[in-house]
């Protein structure tokens, strides 16, 4: 059966748990203990799972022009 590219129970679950966990929060926290949040580069868990959410939501890239808010 040729897969058809849709998502299963829990990708986005998924998806979600890894965009929070690369947040510059999370991995701050995990390597020296503390957050320097003047020092992200990649913005925070919270900032990641929006942005993932709004692509997922509008299928659209240009929606997630962070800079540009």
């Amino acid at each position: 059966m040729k897969k058809q590219n849709k998502l299963e129970v829990g990708d986005v679950e998924e998806a979600m748990r890894a965009a929070a966990a690369v947040g510059d929060d999370m991995i701050q926290k995990r390597m020296q203990g503390y957050v320097v949040p003047e020092s992200f580069t990649h913005g925070s868990a919270k900032d990641r799972m929006t942005w993932f959410n709004k692509g997922l939501q509008t299928g659209d890239a240009r929606q997630c022009n962070t800079f540009g808010r």
